[in-house]
Order: C-alpha cells, then structure tokens, then sequence
C-alpha cells in the first residue's frame, strides 16, 4: 500500500524520537520515498545523521534553506507528499497547528500540504489530559487531520498512565490505513485464522503447520478499508491488528461455537483458518506414559465449519482458502462447488514462499463463475488487499441487489 509512496515524516522534540526511527524503517522497508523534516529540539535527542542514513535524503530542518534542486523546501515538501506523518508529535507542535502558528519548517510544511496528516502525539500524561491540549487535539480531528492516539504505560518522565507514542508498527499500520479507500465502511468481516488444536491429554495435541499469517493480514487489510472486523484466532505468536475484535480459540469446537455466535453480525465471512479435520475420540486426563507397546489413537471427525457455513449462507459473502500439495485447481474448484463460496483463495503449499509460516504467498483466485484469476509471488498483506478488493466489489453486488 505504500510501495512508491512519498512520506513526509514530521519529527519533533520529545523522548519517544528515537521510536520514529524506526518507523523510517517500516515506511522505507515497505517501498515508501520518505523526507524526514525535524525541528531543532528534535535534533537534541536523535542526530538528524541517523534519519539520513535510513531515509538516503538529507534531512530538513532549518525554515530558511534551499533545497539542491533551489527549491522552498517547505513548498517543495508539502507538493510532493502523499502523506505527512508527525511522530511524535508534542503538545507544542499540535498546539501550533491548531491555531494556525507556522513559525519554522515542520509547521510551515504542514499549513503547506493538501495531503492527509496523520498525527501521533506523546506526552506526559497530565500535559495529555490538559482541557487546554485536547481543545487543540478536537480542533486537529475537527479540521479532518488524523491523530493516532496515545497508549497507557511507563512514561520517561517517570509517570505510568496515557500519552505514550504507540508501538511503531502501529503508527505503520495507520499510515496504511489512511491512504487505503474505504471501499468496505459499513461492512462486517468476520476472519478465522491459525490452527486448532486437539488435546490428547494435558501435555500432547494434534495440529498443523498454520502461523496465521495469512489470516491476521486479511484481518488487518479489511479494517483498513473501512470494514468493522472479528477475528477468531486459534493458536498464534502474532499480535492483533490494530483496531481489530479477537475472539481467541483453541479447538475447531471451540472455533465453529465462535463463528455462529458473531455470524449473525456478519456481512462477510473469509475463512482462512487451518481447522483440524480430526480429533481423538477419547482425552486423556492425566499424561500418557510412554509403554513398550504401539499406541493407537481413535479418531472421530470433527465439524465442517465450513460447509455449515454455506448451507446457511442467507445472503452473506462466504470465502474459503485451499492449501493443497497437488492437483491444486481441481481440488480448489470442488471445494468451492462443495462449500458453495462465492470465492476461494487456492495456493501450492510445496511452492517456494507459498508454504507455512513465511510472510509471502502465491495464490490463485477461483470465483463462483468459473473465472480463475493467478498472482505472482506477493507479500501476505499484498495478497489480503488483493482479496479485500474483490470482497469489495462482492460485497457492494450484494448490496445493490438487496436494495432491488
């Protein structure tokens, strides 16, 4: 979403600098042109080499120079940029804003820009809470800039409670979402992801390879459109996206009492999720001590949450996903005539970057109307925006027809 973006990164004086060093990172790292702009108490707590040295530009920070090119860097800056992002942004810098100061580069720059802005204040939690400071924010939010909020949590100053700048993956996310249409707003998206697990006894499961990448990037692509999300996750190392609803679960029981118990909520369904097919018919409830005899597990089958869901459809989008190791468009084809899904998201998992636990995928789009649609090697998040633009265009058919 940000590949060949250009980003102006608005850095102002306040300990939580050094975490927008890394969000240059993230911005650079996902194709972003960024310029970073810093005011002079900014420069006191980060070196304005270090942004140089991730940005590759020359950083901004006094009013009154030329650019190489002999252009008003605060013209210049504010014309190029698809997106400016101030973070961290002090109570100073929003407080100028607000009122209309543009008294050195970053504010000249901002009052400059046509593009959106995306604020992310940190500060003391009593300067955060100040009636005075959240007039200046409302009147940011008011005027159509985005401000990210602060998080609780230990301060520098020695303070525990609100206005510390966000983890920088998030700001990352936000910037995402900003510059994302909201072609999904008023859609309800519901998203399974990972695997189950199925106890044998208190130590020992049957699962699978699933990470939930895949489906945490679908999670976060659809709340990035504009789409009120739920993700029912089993077992994951990953943290939720950003203003996402997760319901976490274990079992494919656990996971099928989840699902029918938003579904009713539910506009969209995308299944993605990694179910176990099988679970043992009996649990042991103590550990199975290891014997000099073979072991057999009886196993029973457990729910096609899938199916279910398709027989009881009532007008909803119903995607599923097909991880297969052969004969991947025949497979794929059946499951999508079995389940009756209005598409499904196929892929090799023996291909290279096409199996678990990696952070690319290559898939194949199958719609309901025979069309089959290829993509190329592609980030996660490149093929869940990919996917959330076709549930879109679903989504909206619905909709139109519902009307009708």
């Amino acid at each position: 979403m940000l590949q060949g973006k250009s980003i102006v990164l608005g850095v102002s004086g306040g300990i939580a600098v050094y975490k927008a060093v890394e969000l240059l990172r993230l911005l650079t790292k996902a194709g972003a042109d960024v310029h970073v702009i810093m005011t002079k108490n900014a420069c006191e707590f980060v070196a304005p080499l270090t942004f140089q040295t991730l940005s590759g530009h020359p950083v901004h920070t006094d009013l009154f120079s030329l650019s190489q090119e002999q252009e008003i860097d605060h013209i210049s800056l504010a014309d190029r940029a698809d997106l400016f992002i101030l973070a961290p942004a002090t109570a100073n810098l929003v407080g100028k804003i607000s009122q209309g100061l543009a008294d050195d580069l970053l504010t000249t720059s901002v009052m400059a820009t046509k593009a959106p802005v995306l604020v992310a204040p940190a500060m003391n939690s009593n300067m955060y809470e100040n009636p005075i400071y959240q007039r200046n924010q409302k009147t940011l939010v008011e005027f159509g800039y985005h401000v990210f909020e602060p998080v609780s949590g230990s301060l520098a100053c020695g303070w525990e409670g609100l206005g510390k700048l966000p983890d920088p993956k998030d700001i990352f996310a936000a910037a995402e979402a900003v510059l994302t249409p909201k072609d999904l707003s008023g859609c309800h998206i519901l998203v399974t992801a990972g695997p189950t697990r199925e106890e044998i006894d208190p130590v020992r499961y049957i699962s699978n390879y699933s990470s939930g990448k895949m489906g945490f990037a679908v999670a976060a692509a659809a709340q990035q459109r504009g789409a009120q999300v739920t993700l029912i996750a089993g077992p994951t190392n990953l943290t939720v996206p950003f203003g996402v609803h997760s319901v976490p679960v274990v079992s494919a029981e656990e996971m099928r009492s989840a699902v029918f118990d938003h579904l009713s909520d539910s506009d969209v369904v995308i299944k993605s999720a990694a179910v176990a097919d099988y679970r043992p018919v009996d649990r042991s409830a103590q550990k199975m001590k290891k014997s000099a005899t073979e072991l057999t597990l009886n196993l029973e089958k457990n729910p096609d949450i899938l199916a279910e869901l398709g027989q009881q459809k009532e007008g909803r989008i119903l995607i599923g996903f097909a991880a297969e190791t052969e004969r991947l468009l025949v497979h794929a084809a059946e499951k999508l005539q079995k389940k009756n899904l209005d598409l499904i998201v196929a892929n090799d998992i023996t291909r290279e970057g096409a199996g678990f636990d990696v952070d690319t995928n290559i898939v194949k789009f199958l719609h309901a109307d025979g069309r089959v649609e290829e993509l190329e090697l592609l980030s996660k998040s490149q093929v869940a925006q990919q996917l959330l633009a076709r549930v879109g265009v679903l989504w909206k058919a619905n909709s139109l027809s519902d009307d009708q």
